[in-house]
């Protein structure tokens, strides 16, 4: 029998729907009294961590879910479910992913229908990812993702829609792996990564998405003592307005760290074009090009490179690549 445990963090899948329509959190997470699933071949351990909608959650509680799951490490457990609110949840999954050692199968659920709704996906999605978690195949796959029978890696998954259940996909790349009669099946192996194991989280680490006709002005305002990095996400294949330089170098002579994704939806950022703000010349300057990550994933590696105290070389190396 193998023995999962089960960690709540709250989000819609801990929610239900009031008199008027209202997704609102319980006093009491239904999910979490769910203790008699797969009874007989899971031994469920349940921990109610918090139970905070995920626009709540914060790196602060993405470190107490980590140690939490190091503490179940300790005692024996085989694998882990998170329960967690969809808009941040790919955030969270890729913390874990980049500080966790990848010993037991850790996987991330959620629901994009409340407990209470027709059609609710909450329960579903979590005995998955329970059989998922329990399965020997979940084993060195790193931090996965598991919600409407398809199982995505941490590092690539993003929220694509606002209410469908369907919402989670990984552009480019697609899922490694589907649910099938309730077991998994893998079809991609995920290429691994250095693993930080931090104990705290760096504050003022930024996300900046470019635009059309964009101006230094943002730039000039995150240009402070407090100011520990900034993510850009640059047009195109990572281009920025000339107009932004001038501010974007006052940035680094701070020795600011500053990483350049594109904002494009597939694809990854590369030095491809050789004009004022294009990306050879930010590469140039000194913007470091992390590739295969959206700016919210590339914004967690920064924080997470930043808390484990890389700088410079180190750090560059670190973020250069999605990829070790």
């Amino acid at each position: 029998m193998k023995k999962i445990l089960a960690i709540h963090t709250g989000g819609t899948i801990s929610m239900s729907q009031n008199e008027k329509g209202e997704v609102v959190p319980n006093a009491e997470n239904p999910i979490a009294q769910q203790e008699t699933i797969m009874e007989g071949r899971v031994e469920l351990i349940t921990d109610e961590l918090f139970n905070l909608p995920s626009p709540h959650v914060t790196p602060v509680e993405m470190l107490k879910i980590k140690q939490c799951i190091n503490q179940g490490e300790r005692e024996g457990i085989d694998g882990v479910v998170i329960t967690h609110g969809t808009d941040t949840l790919e955030e969270t999954a890729y913390f874990l992913d980049l500080t966790l050692p990848s010993t037991i199968p850790v996987i991330v659920t959620g629901a994009m229908r409340s407990s209470n709704e027709v059609g609710s996906d909450g329960l579903y999605n979590f005995q998955t990812a329970i059989e998922v978690a329990a399965d020997d195949a979940s084993r060195g796959n790193g931090v996965m993702v598991v919600m409407n029978d398809e199982i995505h890696t941490a590092r690539y998954v993003t929220k694509t829609h606002t209410t469908n259940v369907a919402t989670f996909r990984t552009p480019t790349f697609g899922p490694i792996g589907l649910v099938a009669k309730g077991h998994p099946i893998y079809f991609q192996q995920l290429i691994r990564e250095d693993i930080c194991d931090i104990d705290h989280v760096v504050d003022h680490v930024y996300l900046l998405k470019a635009y059309a006709g964009m101006d230094a002005s943002l730039f000039d305002a995150l240009n402070s003592d407090q100011t520990a990095g900034i993510v850009i996400e640059g047009l195109g294949a990572g281009n920025l307005p000339p107009v932004t330089l001038p501010a974007i170098q006052r940035l680094l002579d701070r020795n600011i760290p500053l990483v350049l994704v594109s904002r494009c939806y597939n694809g990854v950022a590369e030095d491809i074009y050789d004009y004022q703000g294009g990306g050879i010349e930010l590469r140039k300057m000194g913007l470091m090009l992390c590739q295969g990550l959206n700016g919210q994933k590339a914004r967690i590696k920064l924080l997470v490179g930043l808390s484990a105290g890389l700088r410079g070389d180190r750090l560059a190396e670190y973020l250069s690549t999605a990829v070790s």
